[in-house]
């Protein structure tokens, strides 16, 4: 196996769908490993140090947010959940309790794919970062998070404090999906929790400012009754 292929841990109790991921990431090119319970998904993610973990929260032994949060004692592993609970407290709670990305059964393996190319991607930068830099750019858009200058393209971008804070949360983010709760925390403080219309009033300001087409955003992403995130690179 080529030391720089992307090894995949694969906890999922259902036989036939731990089948069918694993075909599915090995005919990408991937190494897949396979646990069928928390325990010993908890020990492979150990002893394996796995690039990425895809996880099911419905398994025999343990409910999957304590995987979670088991691994988050200890890791910073991409975590993407796969679960049949496709409720949107469940997929806020598997998501504030660690995880980066969450994928509802049934799904298709392109955007199983997709999503997991982007936390591989997430991983890498920040594994080959040298000194951080307080620059970020995304297609046209450039921010500097020391001195809160952005520019599109070749003109200045003014953002109201908030707004650049509600940015600058979502750059911190790393294209992970942020819950409604967590952006709120971060934005406006634990006073705010109960005004998800704020998030949404100044998410439709941003984008109109930073997108190229506010009813069609490239970068930032809505996860529907669950939160937001950047796409810093959009597939092509």
């Amino acid at each position: 196996m080529n030391s720089s292929t992307p090894r995949i841990l694969l906890i999922e109790d259902d036989a036939s769908i731990r089948r069918f991921v694993r075909l599915a990431l090995e005919d990408e090119g991937w190494h897949v490993f396979e646990a069928e319970t928390a325990k010993r998904g908890l020990i492979e993610a150990a002893s394996r140090q796995p690039d990425a973990v895809v996880l099911d929260l419905g398994l025999p032994d343990a409910d999957g947010k304590s995987v979670i949060t088991e691994l988050r004692r200890w890791s910073q592993l991409p975590l993407l959940v796969l679960s049949a609970r496709d409720h949107e407290d469940e997929k806020v709670a598997a998501l504030d309790a660690g995880a980066d990305d969450y994928l509802s059964k049934p799904f298709g393996v392109p955007e199983l794919l997709a999503r997991l190319r982007v936390m591989l991607r997430r991983r890498q930068l920040l594994v080959t970062a040298g000194v951080p830099s307080t620059q970020i750019a995304f297609g046209a858009v450039t921010v500097d998070l020391a001195t809160h200058e952005v520019r599109r393209g070749q003109e200045d971008v003014h953002l109201t404090p908030i707004e650049f804070r509600l940015l600058a949360a979502l750059i911190a983010g790393q294209g992970r999906v942020l819950t409604h709760r967590q952006l709120l925390l971060q934005v406006w403080g634990p006073e705010y929790l109960d005004r998800p219309h704020y998030l949404r009033v100044h998410m439709a300001n941003l984008r109109q400012k930073i997108e190229q087409n506010a009813a069609q955003p490239q970068y930032l992403m809505t996860e529907l009754q669950v939160g937001y995130r950047l796409n810093l690179k959009p597939e092509k």
